[in-house]
């Protein structure tokens, strides 16, 4: 994964945790010589796999739990870093933004030459729910799009739920998630017919904040 990838980990960990907590978790993962992550360098992806699991051994969560608050804090943290033009092009609204994922990789390319995007399908639902469809070439990464739409509804201002239908790591062919947004989320019935989870803030263990509920379950 390029260096943008890894130096938000960086920064999710210092911003919440301090320069000290970000020490270990380097000395965790075997990297304790490494000053810097230049953004536009593509790294193995065993580097993002050891700095996670070293993240979430320091700060005692499961490795899910770190993907997901890392995806929520993905969105923040590229706006910050110079991609707000990039995401407000994207779209204006939460569904439109979700439809055009795959066209927001095929710009960010033009930057990151060596990029294996994942791709994202959406189906919009009679009831103003989503289907989305997840594929990449990437194993483990679906806790964090749970975090990215977890993420995505605080950048539009609006409450969803997140169910993931379908998981690759439990034999289905490519992850599947059911997204109620908006109004879509006041009493709607699920999708095993009984009651949605309520639309409560969820308290994000690595960086301390309060997110939407994501329900049970990368860029």
């Amino acid at each position: 994964m390029y260096g943008l990838v890894n130096r938000a980990i960086q920064q999710m960990v210092c911003t919440e945790h301090g320069e000290s907590v970000w020490d270990e978790v380097k000395r965790r993962a075997d990297l304790g010589d490494l000053d810097f992550f230049a953004t536009y360098e593509a790294y193995p992806d065993d580097v993002t796999h050891r700095l996670v699991a070293a993240v979430s051994e320091v700060l005692n969560l499961p490795a899910k739990a770190v993907m997901q608050a890392f995806g929520t804090f993905w969105i923040t943290y590229t706006a910050n870093e110079g991609y707000e033009q990039l995401l407000e092009s994207t779209g204006e609204t939460f569904p439109e933004f979700l439809d055009h994922l795959d066209h927001l990789h095929a710009r960010a390319g033009l930057a990151f030459p060596q990029l294996q995007p994942p791709s994202f399908r959406c189906t919009h639902e009679p009831n103003g729910s989503i289907e989305l469809e997840y594929r990449s070439s990437r194993e483990g990464l679906a806790p964090m799009v749970t975090g990215l739409l977890e993420g995505l509804g605080q950048r539009f201002d609006t409450p969803i739920e997140v169910e993931q239908t379908a998981s690759r790591e439990q034999g289905a062919p490519v992850d599947l998630f059911h997204i109620r947004h908006g109004h879509a989320t006041d009493g709607v019935i699920g999708k095993d017919g009984g009651e949605p989870p309520a639309c409560q803030p969820r308290h994000n263990p690595v960086t301390k904040s309060d997110a939407p509920d994501g329900g049970s379950a990368p860029m």
